[in-house]
């Protein structure tokens, strides 16, 4: 291996390292690898097209970063991954990788990618894990008209959890974009309106209360320093459903107590339930919310 070899190879090694193993044509010109230096290497494989002037260094499978970011890629500077697509990366949609879904400011026609045109503002433009992506805002204002109301709101309720995203910040979204698709689903999670189940527990706890006529709560929201699974303002009441998956570590041990000790503070009754209280021994767990709930 030549000099010049070797330094070829370092400046296609060091622009895949910060990239999931994926360059593009025009970064591999600008860092001063020749079009012969490039064919060469796809010929033999050390670079596989992967769009029009998008390329993956080396063999390995790629991840789902690399396909994501090799679509951006292909749809120009300003593109940005958006959509369902966008909101897999984020965390706010679950289950195996979604096809990529790109906006951006040029018409691109790009086989495999579900490209939308649009011009994104500055607060509706964000980074995650290195890929260029729409702000978790923006990218629920895009799920509104496609997901159903409950699961809306459980992906709304997660973003606050995990990047504090507030209502004030989904409202500014949709004053960007007055008419998007779902806009009264959305206004529902932002006013509170849409309750919140992020469990089978707390689903089936609802149910139970549904089923024997018994007040429903506020679910999932802000009471003090902590969120509350449930509660009842009006009439004191805070109530936690506590599964063993989310409950058994340390942190998890502390911060209920810290939960507890905050609902006594202001003044509420406090309970616990576990899941053979509500799945196993439910007419226990009523007789003691009917009294409470009296």
């Amino acid at each position: 291996m030549t000099a010049q070899t070797t330094t070829v190879e370092m400046v296609i090694g060091g622009l895949a390292s910060r990239q999931h193993g994926v360059v593009t044509r025009a970064q591999l010109l600008r860092a001063g690898v020749t079009t012969h230096q490039i064919q060469h290497r796809l010929d033999r494989g050390a670079l596989l097209r992967v769009y029009r002037g998008v390329y993956r260094v080396g063999h390995r499978a790629p991840s789902v970063e690399a396909h994501y970011l090799a679509a951006v890629l292909a749809c120009g500077d300003e593109a940005r991954l958006s959509g369902r697509a966008a909101a897999h990366l984020l965390g706010r949609l679950k289950g195996p990788p979604l096809a990529p879904e790109v906006t951006t400011p040029v018409k691109r026609r790009v086989a495999g990618v579900k490209v939308r045109r649009g011009r994104l503002a500055g607060p509706e433009r964000a980074t995650h894990r290195g890929i260029p992506v729409t702000s978790v805002p923006r990218t629920l204002t895009d799920l509104a008209a496609e997901l159903p109301l409950a699961d809306l709101a459980r992906a709304c309720h997660e973003a606050g959890v995990r990047f504090r995203t507030t209502p004030a910040h989904l409202a500014a979204a949709l004053e960007r974009r007055p008419g998007t698709p779902g806009v009264a689903k959305l206004r529902l999670v932002i006013r509170g309106d849409a309750r919140v189940t992020l469990s089978a527990l707390e689903r089936r706890f609802l149910t139970l209360l549904r089923e024997h006529a018994l007040a429903l709560p506020q679910t999932n929201r802000p009471a003090g320093a902590h969120h509350v699974d449930c509660r009842w303002p009006e009439r004191r009441l805070t109530v936690e459903l506590d599964s063993y998956r989310f409950h058994h570590s340390r942190h998890a041990w502390e911060q209920d107590r810290r939960r507890e000790r905050d609902a006594r503070a202001r003044g509420d009754e406090f309970r616990r339930y576990t899941w053979g209280d509500v799945f196993e021994h439910p007419a226990q767990t009523l007789a003691e919310l009917r009294r409470l709930l009296a």
